[in-house]
């Protein structure tokens, strides 16, 4: 069972009471563009999981089929229960090195690139965690744990996460010192000297309790949200690579080919001693920290929201029948939406190119359509090209509207 697909109206239905609370407490915990980035991200995240899950798949189904020192049986509950803690303790490594490893922390950071924290931020995941996540989980398949048991819990563990992810919910009493919470979790999220690279757990808070890595949120010391190497962009598909080109950059400009090599899987922060001298980074200076935003007037803003809605319908459809899809129609619906979702992002950051992208995606949905109808994947019908063709229609009107909308001059 896919209960992140079924878990998708709840998290829609969550922020929208997140967005009441906001207005009934008044504060603003939520930017759209922000938001939108975030969601983007997810979006990104789990189209891409359709063609990546694969790699964890296999590795894990092989390592129990061949290696596993138990028979665990799934219809025990005592299992269930062990295994839920077990995947826990193996998050809690793959998290904790996600944030101390070069090369994991380019998959990871893209969680952490938000400058704001609600439950969007909670949807905002990675779309390569799968080249080396998996590894740490093979010691659960190596006890036995079956592959049913795994995937279920780690689906569970995910959904828990969710909740915490909001700046509407304080300390919680005993409960902070057992289970991962909304303020421990903030911690998690800061930039903060003093909060950076802390608490870890997914579910629980007992392993960083455990071995030394966990951090009260503190009232005299705010939490300032983000990463510091800011992304500066709304575009989710360079939230994926920022850090991994930061990285290549440095091996590049390194003389030393031990450190081309090494800088992959040092401490994050490493960098070659010759490429630090040569090209020095300025601390950040959160006393002078300034969220990155775009002006954007609010008819864009709805657009950009509009079209957003248009591919959540893609990617849920793609959620529910992945399964049935062949590969070259996945991969056609990833491309899709990477380039729907760039193209959302480059209009939230005014690029003057952005009117062509528009353009070009409209034309594109044309023979994509013809090309899924003949892959049988969507029925030959008029009904199909007339929502395309009002669609279509409907998103031009915009565009023309929008456009006379720039180059108006402004009248004093």
């Amino acid at each position: 069972m896919n209960y992140i697909l079924y878990a998708v109206p709840l998290f829609f239905l969550l922020i929208g009471i997140e967005l009441l609370a906001d207005r009934w407490r008044g504060v603003r915990t939520y930017n759209l563009a922000d938001a939108l980035n975030s969601l983007s991200a997810g979006v990104l995240s789990t189209t891409s999981d359709l063609l990546t899950k694969v790699v964890g798949l296999l590795a894990y189904t092989y390592a129990w089929q061949q290696w596993a020192l138990f028979e665990l049986s799934a219809s025990d509950m005592w299992v269930w229960i062990a295994a839920f803690v077990f995947y826990d303790f193996c998050y809690y490594w793959l998290h904790r090195l996600g944030h101390e490893r070069n090369i994991l922390w380019a998959a990871h950071s893209v969680h952490h690139q938000s400058e704001e924290y609600n439950l969007t931020t909670a949807l905002r995941q990675t779309s390569t965690g799968f080249l080396l996540a998996w590894i740490f989980y093979l010691p659960m398949a190596l006890v036995g744990v079956p592959p049913l048991v795994f995937f279920t819990v780690g689906a569970l563990n995910l959904l828990y996460q969710f909740w915490v992810h909001t700046k509407h919910i304080g300390k919680l009493g005993w409960f902070e010192w057992l289970f991962i919470t909304p303020s421990n979790h903030r911690v998690h999220h800061a930039q903060n000297p003093l909060y950076m690279d802390r608490n870890y757990g997914g579910v629980f808070i007992l392993w960083d309790r455990l071995f030394g890595t966990f951090q009260d949120e503190l009232e005299e010391e705010p939490v300032v949200f983000g990463v510091t190497t800011p992304l500066a962009s709304w575009n989710p598909l360079w939230a994926n690579l920022q850090f991994y080109a930061v990285l290549w950059q440095d091996a590049v400009r390194a003389e030393s080919w031990w450190d081309k090599l090494r800088i992959w899987f040092m401490r994050t922060g490493w960098r070659p001693a010759d490429v630090d001298a040569r090209y020095p980074r300025a601390k950040p200076d959160l006393s002078r920290f300034v969220k990155f935003a775009v002006p954007l007037s609010g008819a864009r803003q709805c657009y950009a929201a509009l079209q957003f809605v248009v591919y959540v319908a893609g990617g849920s459809y793609l959620l529910a029948n992945g399964a049935q899809l062949s590969l070259p129609v996945l991969v056609a619906g990833w491309a899709w939406m990477a380039y729907g979702l760039y193209a959302i992002g480059a209009w939230m950051e005014n690029r003057p190119f952005v009117l062509w992208l528009e353009l070009a995606r409209l034309a594109l949905n044309l023979p994509l359509l013809w090309w899924l109808q003949a892959q049988g994947v969507l029925a030959s019908s008029v009904p199909a090209w007339g929502v395309l063709g009002g669609y279509s229609l409907l998103t031009l009107l915009a565009l023309v509207a929008l456009q006379r909308q720039w180059v108006t001059p402004v009248r004093a």
